[in-house]
């Protein structure tokens, strides 16, 4: 085509339809665009279509507002949409009224905020890409000119088009740049201008690098922190003006029509650095920066200016996205961002920042310093009205989850309309699963017994029940499973156990509605209910006999809820022998093995023992028939606290009641107690126990019928009267070795200050090291075996309180009749005298250590 034969263009617009915008509340307008160029004759040259949309957006419409009206109002003023499409109109305005707006597309568009505006830095002029380097050299004038510049310059920018064209001019960029770090103080327009060219560039990620280039972020945040400091000194200055008798009422007006205006000028500056700032904040590596020169705690400072409702969306908004890191965080804690944010959602009225406020409380609240500054700031009931606002009807329901973890905030619930209002969302909700965020406050809240009486008035309970056996909802179920755990709500539940067995049985397959229902029927313990009849009239035993069974392949959970309703049942005696003779005790001791390392399965199996062992009917088949009593002994000494809780508890009761288990009982916990004292006697023997027991505490392998090798010595009421724990005769002399008992004496002088080393060889019984050879193959003599008896007796003397200590146990002064019934030897309780005591004695005090010893044991034993 030739360029100069055309000379008309014409434009044929042909509208397409009418939709509703998918997300927003407007009006989508589909039309297309034909433009044909045309020559001199008017014959077409060219053509070209193509489809465009436009946007009508109704932000006002309500549930009040008149549709029809609107629709004709809409038509009237568009002229792409024709006359006859009224009615659509009209359906769709009224589609919109009634259509329930998108959570996450309204989070969406709260983030989407509106760029700064340019009031009072336009200039009447029209910019022209070619004359870009005119526009350079303005930045080398007096500061005017480079306002004019700059400002041409931003039009241009404006334009995304225009961005890659400009950026190809590297001198007009640089030029850019270095006026605003040398002049940015000079003139706040001037300011401005340029930061809003820069802030063009930042809004797309691949011009970030150019910024950086340029350092432009390290200089926004200075800006920021400048102006903020400079605000600081303007409202002292005019405080301290205002307050002054001396200033008349026609200077205070200018003077505060002067500061509004400094005030209104440097926000708008604040606005667009901040914008800039929060768009190239996308790098992690950009975040860290900027929290080194303390951002957060600039932008926590700006909070304080609730009268710009604009600012402080943008500042909101950037916290909530740095409140994301820990460390951010940390910092926003220190400076109590809490308390001034509550400010904001207590008394601001723009639904967007109150929106955005919302979601950084919820930032926030996963911290548990910042979620109780959250529950005591005051905001609870202005949480608890915003629930029945669509807008931010999902992030409220999420703070308020939130603070209802912490079980000493539930009750703050209480005091407000939080209960009511969440009830009559959850029971009037059309669909068949209520929200998930609702739901699970709900379900927090009911465990506060407060809040759980709230739920049951006014026939809540009832209501619950029946909307959760309608839709079989496993989440309402859960909720009133917490209901049932309070004790004064118990005897509520009295007329549902029918419905909750039967439920049991009939939904076999779901197992979370199952589990729930199996733990509200395990949580009514302690009430008058006939647990043998609701099993036979339900026929539940073939469904807890499936489902407990090795075979049955039950999940944890289940088997869990199972075993504590079957120790809930066992409280009734006809309901504990029905599953007895059923042969539900030998199924829960092969559960037991089975699920041996699950805690709370063992845990609660032991009690459905203990349970057993009340009533006489059952009591003979669980200690006669099976072998749960050995397996509690042998839980006895579990690592877990509660297990070990249970099994005292039960085996207390079985010593109550049975006599010949009572007496094994107690000699199992006497060796477990004395087991150190049983290796210490096992060694006098000149035994090693560990080789002879299989190691440390091996006496407790010995069997509990005593049949062990100290088993005829602990069962004697008087352990001084068996002659084998003493070394009697000469026997221990060896004809070849040493004398045994006459090196103790010996080691014992030297230990306790009456011979020493010196005296020995001085004594002629030879050098130290013809002492420590003279043993020969030896591995352990006699006086080592003294030190670590006496060793042993003082470590056991300090860990043991079950006798009055005396700290001269060992070094007391007896004399030793050599003679005694039986060849035993005896010991003289009169008092002592120095002319008695002979520390060349050959055995008195190896026979002093035993008869301690043995006193120790007897007295332990006198004490089971």
């Amino acid at each position: 085509m030739n360029v100069d034969d055309a000379r008309y263009l014409k434009k044929k617009v042909k509208s397409c339809g009418v939709d509703v915008h998918p997300t927003e509340k407007a009006l989508v307008v589909q039309y297309e665009v034909e433009a044909t160029i045309l020559g001199e004759l008017g014959d077409p040259m060219l053509g070209e279509r193509k489809n465009c949309t436009k946007t009508i957006r109704v932000k006002n419409l309500t549930e009040s507002t008149d549709v029809k009206t609107l629709s004709e109002e809409i038509v009237n003023m568009c002229k792409l949409i024709p006359q006859n499409k009224q009615p659509e109109v009209e359906q769709l305005l009224f589609y919109l009224q009634n259509r329930k707006d998108n959570p996450a597309a309204v989070a969406k568009n709260v983030n989407k905020l509106e760029a700064p505006s340019l009031e009072g830095t336009e200039v009447n002029e029209v910019a022209n890409l070619n004359d870009l380097d005119d526009y350079c050299d303005l930045m080398y004038e007096d500061i005017p000119e480079k306002v004019r510049g700059t400002a041409l310059i931003l039009q241009l920018a404006r334009n995304p088009d225009n961005l890659e064209e400009i950026l190809q001019n590297e001198t007009v960029i640089t030029a850019v740049a270095r006026v605003l770090r040398e002049d940015w103080k000079k003139d706040m327009d001037l300011a401005i201008n340029i930061i809003y060219i820069f802030f063009c560039f930042s809004s797309f990620s691949n011009f970030h690098g150019l910024i950086h280039h340029f350092k432009i972020g390290a200089l926004c945040v200075e800006i920021v922190e400048t102006e903020i400091e400079k605000f600081e000194q303007w409202q002292q200055d005019f405080l301290k003006k205002k307050n002054s008798s001396s200033v008349k009422q026609k200077d205070l007006d200018k003077l505060t029509a002067k500061f509004d205006a400094l005030k209104k000028k440097q926000e708008q500056l604040l606005r667009v650095t901040l914008y800039l700032l929060l768009n190239i904040s996308e790098e992690e590596k950009v975040e860290v920066k900027m929290r080194n020169k303390g951002m957060v705690s600039l932008l926590t400072t700006l909070l304080e200016r609730r009268h710009n409702p604009d600012l402080l969306m943008l500042v909101v908004s950037f916290l909530k996205k740095l409140s994301v890191y820990k460390e951010n965080k940390d910092q926003m804690k220190q400076l109590n961002i809490v308390e001034k944010l509550s400010k904001l959602v207590t008394e601001s009225n723009h639904e967007d920042l109150l929106n955005l406020t919302l979601r950084l409380l919820l930032n926030l609240s996963f911290d548990t310093d910042l979620r109780q500054s959250v529950a005591k700031g005051g905001m609870l009931p202005s949480l608890v009205k915003l629930i029945g606002h669509e807008y931010h009807h999902s992030t409220v329901l999420l703070l308020l989850y939130q603070i209802s973890i912490e079980d000493r905030f539930k009750a703050l619930f209480t005091y407000t309309d939080c209960i009511p209002i969440v009830m009559r969302l959850l029971l009037e909700n059309p669909q068949e699963k209520a929200d998930l965020e609702l739901i699970s406050l709900c379900i927090n809240l009911a465990c506060n017994v407060r809040n759980a009486k709230l739920i049951c008035d006014n026939k809540g309970l009832k209501l619950l029940m029946k909307r959760a056996f309608k839709f079989k909802d496993s989440f309402i179920l859960k909720m009133i499973r917490n209901i049932s755990e309070h004790s004064s709500l118990k005897p509520l539940f009295v007329d549902y156990v029918g419905d909750l067995a039967k439920a049991i049985k009939n939904n076999n397959h779901e197992d979370d509605f199952v589990i729930e229902c199996l733990g509200i029927l395990g949580n009514l313990s302690g009430l008058e209910i006939d647990w043998a009849l609701v099993i036979q009239k339900c026929d539940l035993m073939p469904f807890i006999d499936s489902k407990i069974t090795s075979s049955g392949g039950a999940e944890d959970d289940m088997l869990l809820e199972i075993v504590i309703l079957i120790g809930t049942m066992a409280t009734d005696e006809d309901c504990a022998k029905l599953m007895a003779d059923l042969g539900i005790i030998h199924k829960l001791i092969e559960l037991l093995n089975l699920k041996q390392e699950d805690d709370e399965i063992v845990c609660q199996t032991i009690y459905v023992f203990y349970q057993l062992t009340f009533h006489q009917t059952t009591r003979e088949l669980v200690l006669q028939r099976t072998q749960a009593p050995a397996y509690i002994i042998d839980l006895m000494h579990d690592k877990n606290a509660e297990i070990r809780k249970v099994c005292d508890m039960t085996l207390d009761i079985i010593s109550e009641l049975d006599k010949e288990w009572g007496e094994k009982i107690q000699r199992v916990k006497f060796d477990w107690h004395n087991s150190q004292w049983l290796e210490l006697i096992e060694s006098a023997d000149g035994q090693d126990p560990l080789e002879q027991n299989g190691g440390v505490g091996g006496a407790l392998s010995h069997d509990i019928s005593g049949d062990s090798e100290f088993g005829h010595l602990l069962q004697n009421s008087d352990i001084l009267e068996n002659s084998d724990l003493y070394y009697q005769g000469t026997d221990y002399v060896s004809e070849q070795g040493p004398n045994y008992i006459e090196e103790i004496a010996r080691y014992n002088a030297m230990g306790s200050g009456y011979m020493d080393r010196e005296d020995m060889m001085d004594n002629g019984r030879g050098s130290p090291d013809e002492i420590a050879d003279m043993y020969g193959d030896l591995r352990t003599s006699s006086s080592q075996f003294a030190l670590q008896s006496q060793h042993k007796l003082s470590q056991m003397d300090s860990q043991n309180e079950l006798y009055g200590r005396d700290d001269n146990l060992m070094y007391h002064q007896h004399q030793l009749n050599p003679a005694g019934p039986g060849g035993m030897p005896q010991f003289d309780d009169s008092e002592d005298d120095e002319d008695d005591f002979n520390p060349d004695s050959p055995s008195l005090r190896f026979h002093q250590a035993t008869h301690a010893t043995a006193s120790m044991i007897a007295k332990r034993q006198d004490r089971y």
